[in-house]
């Protein structure tokens, strides 16, 4: 299996940023609960507004009763690799919260962004325990939010496969050619002191 990866920081960071990436390559073996638990501990401590924490993650393992349901939700191109996935994840926030001495839930401005840090806890906790997760946006928001009995006030986010990296090979060809960590755009084109240039807009 190729191993090299073409990410460059340019300022430097720890190796497990740039190691994370997010292949559809999967062996198709069964994730061991408690390696899952893991992955899952690492999003749980992830920061939220007033430590609100509206994520929910429901999953499925690869050789339960609930796996078919779930692969289900997905669209036709991310079912014919995430077939091969160990575990997968229906992500969804809670859009509202109780601040700390109030008695009455008001909506929450940061719910997706707070969830986002949720995810990224976990997808780096994958490549450090020796899985990858592959975050989706491609599958049916509103059979999951009725067939995965999503509360009302929820917001159902995205998907992600969880396995072990296979060889490219496996995959169609069209696909083995995107098989490989991708770039970034240059630091200094999402970074701005002091505010937008007057006039700037999105390259």
């Amino acid at each position: 299996m190729e191993e090299t990866n073409p990410r460059v920081p340019a300022y430097p960071i720890d190796p497990l940023f740039i190691q994370r990436w997010s292949p559809r390559a999967f062996t198709g073996e069964e994730i061991p609960e408690q390696e899952l638990m893991t992955i899952f501990e690492a999003a749980r401590w992830a920061p939220s507004s007033y430590n609100s924490q509206p994520w929910r993650f429901l999953y499925a393992r690869r050789g339960t009763p609930h796996w078919d349901r779930f692969l289900g939700l997905l669209n036709e191109f991310n079912q014919s690799w995430a077939q091969r996935a160990s575990a997968l994840v229906i992500v969804v926030s809670n859009s509202v919260m109780l601040p700390p001495g109030k008695d009455k839930e008001i909506p929450s401005r940061s719910h997706s962004f707070d969830t986002g840090a949720a995810w990224a806890h976990l997808a780096l906790q994958a490549v450090r325990s020796g899985w990858y997760a592959h975050g989706m946006a491609g599958f049916d928001i509103d059979r999951a939010f009725t067939e995965l009995n999503v509360p009302k006030g929820y917001r159902v986010e995205a998907a992600i496969a969880i396995g072990r990296r296979a060889d490219k090979s496996i995959l169609p060809e069209s696909l083995q050619q995107r098989e490989h960590p991708n770039g970034r755009n240059k630091l200094e084109t999402i970074v701005s002191e002091g505010g937008f240039t007057p006039g700037e807009s999105q390259p």
